[in-house]
């Protein structure tokens, strides 16, 4: 371990002591990857599509604790924290104006757990899907035409 010097002492007094993983701390509300259970995006936290998942993670989860994004509106955090106070669970709201995030909630330990996928994804019925199964020697040119236009 090497000595500290005077610029280290200062740059400590004037910016804090630097944290271990600061980028993954702020873009998670102040918890590392490896302790996240389930972590949704603030579209799904606002459209509630992941509220269903969340109740199953916090079912199988109860000694977890709940970080929610403190820029996401009340109104729409209201199904998160009704879910927290039936199961019981400790939740925590953040809300950091120097950093922004795209992570709306967070179903964390305080400890590791090493989850390998921690992100919801949104089942959607995707119309490219349905134009694939169709070859493209049978389309028109006008659906193409449609398809470039976004009509």
């Amino acid at each position: 371990m090497s000595k500290k010097s005077v610029d280290d002492y200062l740059t400590d007094g004037l910016y804090g002591t630097r944290l271990p993983k600061e980028n993954e701390r702020i873009k998670f509300l102040g918890t590392l990857r490896e302790r996240i259970v389930l972590a949704l995006t603030i579209g799904q936290v606002m459209t509630d599509s992941g509220i269903n998942k969340l109740e199953e993670a916090i079912k199988e989860n109860p000694k977890a604790q709940l970080l929610i994004n403190g820029h996401v509106p009340y109104r729409f955090l209201k199904a998160e924290k009704a879910l927290a106070n039936k199961y019981k669970i400790h939740y925590t709201t953040i809300t950091n104006n120097e950093k922004d995030t795209d992570i709306g909630a967070v179903l964390t330990y305080d400890y590791a757990i090493e989850k390998e996928n921690i992100f919801f994804e949104e089942e959607q019925q995707n119309e490219e899907s349905e134009a694939v199964s169709e070859p493209d020697d049978q389309k028109s040119i006008f659906s193409k035409v449609k398809k470039w236009f976004g009509v």
